[in-house]
Formats: C-alpha cells, structure tokens, sequence
C-alpha cells in the first residue's frame, strides 16, 4: 500500500495444555446496580462507531465526565483506536482513513500537523502502536484476498508520518484462508505481532523495529483449538510470560467460548506450549475481548452472550509453581450487550468495558467501570457514551 501524498485531516467537522475444558466462572451476578467508589481514573476514549464520534472521558471521585477538547466526530465510521505507549499521541482508523492525534495533559486531542495519516488504498481492520513508537502497524485483508500488514513510519516524539509522500509502505502479505483481521496485539518486547483472524485462526509475525520494513516474511499459523473454531481476540502478558486468544471452541456447551494461554517463550521452539488449565472456559459464547493486567497476575476476558443478551466479564488467576504456569477460573460480572472492548486505565484502579448493543439500540449500558480487589470486579460507574444508538466498538487508556 502507499501513503496519500495529501494527508487526511482529522478535524472535529467532521488491543500445553489438553483439549477439554473446565467448568465456566461461576457468575457473581448481573449488570444491575452499581457500587459507588471514591477512586479516580486516567484519561481514556471510546469510539463510538454508529454516531462517527471519539469521546474522551475520565472518573474523578468516583463521577464519569467527558474530557474538555477530548470529543472528535469524523465523516467516516471509526472502528479502531491505537495509542503510542508514551501516551502522546494516538490513532483512529476509520472507513475514510487513519486519524492522528496529539494527546494533552488533560487528554486535550489536537489534530496532527497536515492533519493526520492517510492510506489511499485499503483500510486498517486493526492497528497497534510498536513499543518504540516508531511504527503504527495496520493489518486488513487486501484486493488479493491476504491477509496484509503495513509497518507505517512514525515520528517517536509527535506521531507524524516520516515516510515519503506517495511511497510504498513496509508490508507483508500472507495468504491465509477464510480469514477476517479481528484484532492485533504487539508484544512489550517488541519481537512479534499477533493477529487474529477468525476462522483462519491465529498469525505470528516476527518483528524488529530496527530494520527498514520492520515486519518478518514469513508467519507462524495458529489453528483453532476445535475444527470449526473461530480467533475472535487476542493479547500478550506484559511480561512477555503468555500471550492468549480468544475463540469459539464449538463444543456441547451452552457457553462455547474458551480462553488459550500460551507460553511466550514457547515461540521460540518448534512446538507452541499452553500453560496447565489451557484452553478454559471463557464464560460465554464469543470471547471477543481479551485483557492481561499489568501486574500479570489477572487476565479478563469479554464475552458477548448473543445480539439481544447482556454479556460479561470474566476473570481469570494465574500461578506459578517453579517454572509451571496455571490459569484458573474466577467468576463473571454482568456487562452490556455485546462487550467488544478492555482497558485497563493508567491509575490501575478500574477495568473499562465498552459494549456495541449488538443488534439493539443501545449497549445497555454503553460503558462499565469496575473497580478491582485481588482480581475481583465490582461494577462502579455505568453510562452511555452518547445519544443512543452509539455504537461503541472500542476503548484505549492513555497509558502514561
């Protein structure tokens, strides 16, 4: 793909183990009331698909309100958000192009110098910043029907575009069948990217962002736990211990969603390991979010529960024992309808859930706030994001 030699304006006019399962997390109750909290948050966004908007929002004693300067609407839906490890800068994909951002102390958006990044050709299904902030890593199906990522040069100090107008980006293209780009993930280490992509399970692309097309040219293949099976979610440890995905594990149960985790160091030899408890019931039918604590100790998983029925959030533990690894089920909270995206918020006092309404008019709600005790959620601020249906597809914490 090449880079618009005009770049898009973004202005305000417009993330071994056997092959049965464990028993589901016991549910620790639904979606109803909420749990009043003195905590505060960092900043954060949502994309709000249906009405075209990003809105900026921070907890302060325990109150949502939105962000002054930190609410975006675009010509264009949006569907993805990155934001740069540093915290300054972020990027939203949309069906008109990549949106580029500054982010200021207060969580102020200010739009990039000549706007923004452009791709004139295809449009990113999913993108990451790398940990160097040096790369916006895009990944979508393109003409040919591959699956294709596009390594975009970015300034590490303000997010620009450093490449040349018009230039062919870094890319590879790999041929995978019946794929759909789900979501993608970098490791902290900076040494693979994930991606998950449906019933074409899951790819491991190598990556250094020292060389001039920093994406690896071949990738390693993750088939789907069951035949059948679909990657819906995928994310790394921190700690570079695991990386995880999401699937549908089409099994007899009512809840078919499962949880793998696999050994990261694992990558490095010639078969994959999953840690013991791997793959666990998810908790739902689709596990379509999937989120790793920083202290690595906790990993909780989005699972929507159909197009009309309130979803949940999972939590799972994670022990060791010398040099072996175990994930065991918690429970499940309540949350709106169809949960697609997590966050973890850069005060590390609340999980952020945001949900799309499936095929109803609203999330119902849009947003949950958790607090957490030792892994454990209680549901604390609940609201829209907008006049319903919104439409909420995703949600990213500025980290720092």
């Amino acid at each position: 793909m090449k880079i618009g030699a005009g770049l898009l304006l973004a202005s305000t006019v417009v993330f071994s183990g056997c092959s049965g399962f464990w028993d589901p997390p016991a549910n620790s109750g639904g979606g109803g009331g909420t749990t009043p909290t003195t905590l505060s948050s960092g900043v954060f966004y949502v994309v709000n698909e249906t009405t075209k908007q990003l809105v900026g929002y921070s907890i302060n004693s325990g109150t949502l309100g939105a962000i002054s300067g930190g609410t975006e609407t675009f010509l264009a839906a949006p569907s993805c958000i990155a934001i740069a490890p540093s915290g300054g800068f972020l990027y939203v994909g949309t069906t008109g192009g990549i949106y580029m951002y500054s982010i200021g102390s207060s969580g102020a958006l200010t739009a990039g110098s000549n706007g923004g990044i452009f791709n004139s050709g295809e449009l990113p299904a999913a993108m990451e910043v790398d940990p160097s902030d040096s790369w916006l890593i895009a990944a979508y199906i393109n003409g040919s029907n591959q699956v294709e990522l596009d390594a975009i040069p970015i300034s590490a100090t303000n997010g620009s575009y450093i490449g040349a107008p018009g230039a062919a980006l870094p890319s590879q293209a790999f041929s995978i069948a019946n794929a759909t780009v789900k979501q993608i993930a970098i490791s902290r280490d900076g040494a693979n990217v994930f991606v998950a992509l449906g019933t074409g399970g899951t790819i491991v692309v190598p990556f250094n962002s020292g060389n001039s097309n920093p994406l690896g040219a071949t990738a390693r293949t993750i088939a789907p736990q069951t035949s059948g099976g679909s990657a819906l979610s995928v994310a790394v440890d921190p700690t570079t211990r695991f990386f995880y995905i999401g699937e549908t594990l089409v099994n007899s149960s009512a809840t078919p969603g499962g949880l793998r985790v696999f050994s990261y160091s694992s990558l490095s030899s010639g078969t994959l390991a999953q840690i013991t408890g791997s793959p666990i019931a998810s908790g739902g039918l689709s596990p379509n979010a999937i989120l790793p604590l920083g202290s690595g100790d906790f990993v909780y998983v989005a699972n929507g529960q159909g197009p009309t029925t309130a979803g949940n959030i999972a939590w799972f533990s994670l022990s060791a024992s010398g040099s072996t690894y175990t994930i065991a089920a918690g429970k499940t909270i309540g949350a709106g309808i169809q949960p697609m995206g997590l966050a973890e918020d850069n005060t590390k006092a609340f999980v952020l859930a945001v949900s799309t309404g499936g095929s109803t008019t609203s999330g119902n709600p849009d947003l949950d706030a958790y607090t957490i005790s030792s892994g454990a959620l209680t549901l604390a601020v609940k609201s829209v994001t907008g006049t319903d249906p919104v439409g909420a597809v995703a949600v990213a914490a500025v980290p720092k």
